[in-house]
């Protein structure tokens, strides 16, 4: 019996094998979890050529026409989530490669967004930095959100659920995005506003909007500069949604209080970017999905998807 080679692509944790029943393919498939990413895309090209399953990690590796015509072996492709930009389905499709996808029990982006308001606002772990390293008592004063207005672009699943948390920490919450309407806001609880007073009047605001054409540079330099210099901005949605350049002149200049960032237009984020040398921003590694609930979801639905695949059954959550 012929053996399939299978690749765990950006294992950054190096738990993937101890997350899910990978042995239970073990008689027929031989498994490699990769736990750095690839430097480019040849990099990519030579570790994978003789793979034919690849398990990816949302869209830390991407699977442009040119990568995928270069794995002429690849015939399983199966993501974490049930969307993936990174991934050129109809190339995947002209080269007859299955692509599936994978669900979230619970998505944990919206806690996270929570934790990166409140660093921002009580700057938690910079003091608890601080105190680590012996320095002076109290050195960073905070603000309380209670009373304060979140605006929210983006009212869908996930807007909704991070309007819901802040409004338990005392916030009032506005939103919008290009087809909300003030009744979808009504019934979810928060107020309405146009796009120019969002970004006029709210103290904090986060991005939840999915990217898309559409999308991309959806909060513009004109947007940034209508926020207050007291304001603050939360993007874990992705990179492009935000014009970057704008936001980190804002940041330099000093122009709004700050930002909090967990998606970048590079990833990982090179050492020597300029925003790891603000001290007004909060920076963290792509962390809205990790969790290790989420990955054992994620991981042990591929497992799954790899033993139907082998049993010629009907694929669950099939995308191409």
């Amino acid at each position: 019996m012929t053996r399939l080679r299978c690749a765990i692509l950006d294992d950054y944790y190096d738990t993937a094998l101890s997350l899910a029943d990978w042995p239970r393919l073990a008689d027929r498939v031989d498994v490699t979890a990769f736990t750095h990413p690839f430097s480019t895309e040849e990099a990519a090209a030579s570790a994978l050529a003789d793979i034919d399953i690849v398990c990816a990690m949302r869209e830390r590796t991407p699977f442009p026409r040119d990568l995928i015509e270069r794995l002429p072996k690849l015939k399983l492709l199966i993501t974490s989530g049930m969307r993936n930009a990174a991934i050129d389905m109809e190339a995947a499709k002209a080269r007859g490669i299955v692509v599936c996808g994978t669900q979230y029990g619970r998505d944990p982006t919206a806690p996270l967004t929570m934790g990166l308001i409140l660093e921002l606002t009580r700057r938690i772990g910079r003091e608890n930095a601080r105190m680590h390293a012996g320095e002076m008592w109290q050195a960073l004063g905070g603000i309380e959100i209670e009373g304060r207005t979140l605006g929210v672009v983006g009212l869908g699943k996930l807007g909704t659920k991070v309007a819901g948390l802040a409004k338990a920490f005392g916030m009032n919450v506005i939103a919008w995005s290009p087809n909300l309407t003030p009744e979808r806001c009504k019934d979810a609880g928060v107020g309405y506003a146009t796009k120019d007073e969002l970004f006029a009047t709210a103290d904090v605001i986060t991005v939840h909007v999915v990217l898309s054409e559409r999308s991309r540079g959806l909060v513009g330099a004109a947007d940034i500069a209508r926020m207050k210099p007291t304001a603050y901005l939360v993007n874990t949605a992705r990179a492009p949604i935000v014009d970057e350049a704008a936001l980190l002149d804002a940041l330099l200049e000093k122009r709004i209080a700050g930002a909090a960032l967990d998606v970048f237009s590079v990833e990982p984020l090179p050492v020597d970017h300029p925003l790891r040398k603000l001290d007004n921003v909060v920076l963290t590694p792509h962390l809205g999905y990790v969790s290790e609930e989420s990955f054992r979801a994620h991981y042990g639905q591929m497992v799954d998807c790899i033993a139907a695949w082998l049993g010629g059954a009907e694929l669950p959550r099939r995308l191409a």
